[in-house]
């Protein structure tokens, strides 16, 4: 299994490689060079596995010869036992089509726990590994957080042997449950920095340190942010784990539509990851707050950065520019904009590479870039979206708390309730999360 850039220039690349550099050289993001085949049988061989059983099967997948499939069950279970619940990520049925994923019940309360602890134990494993070859091998990881993944990647990253943490945070932007989950850890590798500004200020600075390669080089970075693609990987299990769930109490018939809570595009990423593996799915729904770029690129098919980012009841969602969108970008030209007459398939993923290094670059220039027509359509055959604002964001809240059975939503996972009670109609089954 070997991985390359978004954007050309890198390729080739390990599993191990791919998970401790973080961003690659060129400034794009990893992906794999070819999804892998699942076994024929998963549908039945998978159906009863719980949950870290199912992550390993999963996992084992994209790590090629980086890793034995005892070494991904022993990392995986180290992962999860930290999760206040077997299950990991239960799922609560709201009413008779609508299903919440449960991904709050991991050390810091964040679904981004689902990942960072994985990944915190992969930094571990590999630089400790190496070091038992030769000695010296150190990480310094960098992040920026609108919140949660601050407050997730400490938890997972505190008293790792070989690894210093840097988080990023917007001073005044982030709730003061996540402030103080991130500052009042005292590990001595761990360091919090105040930025005034916004997260995409805060995004920008990390970006900036990665694109400085004597710098990197010198000082060993690695990336925590969902540029990693072990953020992705990990979250790809959730999603089969759901569609066991609902097959489980709905019957074989049961085909979910995943509603999610975007900001910076990583959790809904992965949901277009395991639909490309084959996982059945009836639509991937983004649902955004007032930071909407991503439901005005699907209704408009233009990316554009707005001037300035919104304040929001979901603070982890107010990001101007989704860093993940790059890769599901990268699928778009290959497969509609690279025109047809190119058949080879290395050629098609390199005219990807430049068409997509062509967007990126307006959009750093211009503030936005725009697909073709063909390339919009093929992305609302994957996604639709749908945009909830603050008033929505609370009522929706209230509704669900003051109805029986009573459950009380977070203001993120309100976000996509909303947008799946908006588009019920349109929907055979919802399940968000």
């Amino acid at each position: 299994m070997n991985y390359r850039s978004t954007r050309g220039q890198v390729s080739g690349q390990s599993f191990e490689s791919v998970v401790l550099e973080g961003l690659a050289a060129d400034g794009g993001l990893f992906i794999p060079e070819q999804l892998p085949t699942l076994p024929a049988d998963w549908q039945t061989a998978w159906a009863e596995l719980s949950f870290p059983e199912l992550a390993t099967e999963l996992i084992a997948q994209f790590v090629g010869t980086d890793l034995s499939h005892t070494e991904v069950s022993q990392l995986v279970q180290k992962s999860y036992a930290t999760f206040d619940t077997p299950e990991v990520t239960p799922m609560v049925q709201l009413d008779a089509r609508t299903h919440v994923l449960e991904l709050f019940h991991g050390p810091t309360f964040a679904f981004k726990d689902v990942a960072l602890q994985f990944l915190g134990n992969l930094f571990e494993f590999f630089l400790e590994r190496r070091n038992a070859q030769s000695g010296g091998h150190r990480l310094t990881v960098v992040g920026a957080t609108s919140g949660d993944t601050g407050s997730a990647a400490i938890y997972g990253l505190r008293g790792k042997k070989n690894v210093e943490v840097f988080i990023l945070h917007p001073r005044g932007r982030v709730s003061a449950v996540q402030e103080a989950q991130m500052t009042t850890v005292l590990d001595e590798n761990v360091h919090n920095v105040s930025i005034e500004g916004t997260f995409d200020d805060c995004q920008d600075i990390v970006k900036e340190l990665f694109s400085r390669s004597e710098f990197r080089r010198e000082h060993s970075l690695g990336a925590v942010n969902s540029i990693n693609w072990a953020r992705i990987l990990a979250q790809i299990s959730y999603y089969f784990y759901a569609f066991f769930a609902l097959r489980r109490s709905h019957g074989a018939d049961a085909l979910p539509a995943f509603v999610v809570p975007s900001g910076n595009f990583g959790d809904i990423l992965a949901g277009f990851y395991a639909q490309s593996l084959g996982l059945p799915v009836a639509k991937l729904v983004i649902a955004t707050n007032a930071n909407d770029i991503l439901d005005r690129f699907l209704r408009t098919g233009t990316y554009e950065k707005d001037a300035s980012v919104a304040a929001t009841p979901s603070p982890a969602m107010d990001i101007l520019v989704s860093s993940n969108f790059e890769r599901f970008l990268w699928y778009l030209a290959r497969d509609h904009e690279v025109p047809s007459s190119v058949v080879d398939p290395e050629e098609r993923a390199a005219r990807a590479c430049e068409i997509l290094a062509q967007w990126m670059d307006r959009l750093k220039t211009a503030g936005s870039f725009s697909v073709s027509p063909a390339a919009l359509d093929a992305a609302r055959q994957v996604f639709w979206s749908g945009r909830c604002g603050d008033a929505e964001t609370y009522s929706t809240i209230a509704a669900h708390y003051s109805h029986e059975p009573s459950y009380l939503l977070d203001p993120h996972t309100a976000v996509g309730v909303h947008v799946a009670e908006t588009l019920r109609p349109e929907i055979k089954a919802l399940g968000a999360h």
